[in-house]
């Protein structure tokens, strides 16, 4: 089959949900790939190939589902990417991803995004106008505007997508949904999220004043790395690995955990956007880096029969949230409660009736405290457990088997309240959200920064 024809074919299935060539031995829930033709495969061009990109490449591969076909990278010298490149010599290379699709347009049927934050929307755009299926990393761009676009640019095209938030295809997904339509999750007014590990930029943030520059190392193409963002030269404080740590270019601990903390509450408790987003506590501050410690409030409105709910954010090492002592665990021989410990990321659920304690990605709840737990247990509504991974079910989507379960419709708004929350902990204070609208009423300069205009070269991704 003709990689044109190929490529029709599958988008014409997927439309269809007829795609049934699959052979038994990798039937949905097996992961086996032995005996399956090259031509049964999906096409797929991964751009990032080191680090968080080297890990979803080896994660795809496992499925036994796809033909890596491309690689594409700024720094093909570093040793994440000259792995990927000795694993996969018959993938083409590339450095600017623009290059790679003019050149392999025919011959891509999906494309796998895990480039710092702020390329997200460029790379993840230009793939949805060429026509190919498109996974990309969480959080899903690094502005209010541009998950906006890319949300259209979805509905548009009508490609599969997905953002790499992977608990979405767990049963932290399943449990929650559950849970909720039976009632057991209800009248929430509040949720307490926290992630207090270390972050990259804790102790060389605060008193940054400006960037630094470095030079640059031979073989890094750093237009692209800079994609339609604010121009600035190369560091090695900004790459590899560096750029989550600045506005210009990441999304600092919010934008990288939040997705994988608040992504089943804000979809299933229908939170939308928030009213307000308030930066009650920031620590360690500069123009340029993400606070060390912050702690931001956000207030959504009632929701139909729901009522009005407040989340609490907090990161920083020091900076961990209080805990009510009554939902500890109960020592039966001395009545005394063990406080809940709070080591892992998660988020504490306050209910109607019951409060939930969950971590992060693919952890489920649990009822706390414990001794409540085990008098309803019982009485719990089952939920399947048993589920395609992330990555397959984004592949099975492309062939028109399942519904992708964090499609852009869906992502897209999570990943707004996350840049919403990162210009209050920029700024300060409380921003008030008119949902309607759309804008920042009360700060003119965090509502321009929801939307701030491209990089000269790169304003087509805005005008599609």
């Amino acid at each position: 089959m003709s990689h044109v024809t190929r490529r029709r074919f599958l988008k014409s299935s997927a439309a269809l949900g007829a795609f049934t060539f699959l052979p038994a031995h990798i039937a949905r829930g097996s992961q086996a790939s032995s005996g399956v033709a090259p031509s049964e495969k999906l096409n797929l061009a991964f751009v990032g190939i080191a680090h968080r990109g080297a890990r979803s490449l080896r994660a795809f591969l496992s499925t036994g589902m796809v033909n890596v076909v491309a690689l594409c990278d700024i720094d093909m010298i570093q040793q994440g990417a000259q792995e990927a490149v000795a694993a996969h010599p018959q993938a083409k290379r590339f450095t600017d991803f623009r290059k790679m699709f003019d050149a392999m347009d025919s011959e891509i049927d999906a494309v796998v995004v895990s480039t710092p934050d702020h390329s997200h929307f460029a790379i993840t755009m230009h793939a949805m106008m060429a026509g190919k299926h498109v996974w990309c990393e969480k959080p899903l761009a690094h502005t209010f505007g541009q998950c906006e676009r890319l949300m259209a640019m979805a509905e548009k095209t009508g490609v599969v997508t997905q953002m790499g938030n992977q608990g979405h295809s767990s049963a932290n997904r399943t449990q929650f949904e559950a849970w909720t339509n039976a009632g057991v999750i209800k009248d929430v007014t509040r949720i307490t999220a926290f992630m207090n590990k270390e972050r990259r930029w804790h102790g060389w943030g605060p008193g940054t004043a400006a960037y630094p520059q470095d030079p640059m190392p031979a073989g890094i193409d750093w237009d692209p790395w800079m994609a339609s963002a604010v121009e600035h030269p190369f560091s090695d404080k900004l790459h590899p690995g560096n750029w989550r740590s600045w506005f210009d270019y990441g999304s600092g601990c919010f934008g990288d955990w939040g997705p994988h903390i608040l992504d089943t509450a804000h979809r299933f408790l229908k939170l939308g956007y928030p009213e307000t987003v308030a930066a009650a506590h920031r620590d360690g501050l500069s123009d340029l880096v993400y606070p060390e410690a912050t702690t931001v409030k956000f207030k959504f409105g009632a929701r139909g029969d729901m009522p009005p709910c407040e989340i609490t954010w907090h990161d920083g090492q020091q900076n961990i949230p209080e805990v009510e002592h009554e939902l500890g665990t109960l020592d039966k021989a001395t009545g005394q409660r063990t406080p809940l410990s709070l080591g892992a990321p998660g988020k504490i659920i306050y209910g109607k009736d019951l409060t939930f304690m969950g971590g992060s990605h693919a952890k489920v709840l649990q009822v706390v405290p414990r001794d409540k737990y085990l008098d309803i247990r019982r009485d719990l509504p089952r939920f399947e457990s048993k589920v395609s991974g992330h990555w397959e079910n984004f592949l099975y989507a492309c062939k028109g088997q399942e519904e992708a379960n964090s499609p852009f419709g869906i992502s897209a708004p999570l990943s707004q309240v996350f840049n919403l929350g990162v210009l209050a902990q920029r700024f300060g204070g409380e921003l008030k959200f008119d949902a309607k609208t759309k804008q920042i009423t009360n700060h003119d300069v965090a509502n321009a920064l929801l939307d701030p205009p491209p990089r000269k070269g790169w304003e087509h991704y805005y005008e599609a």
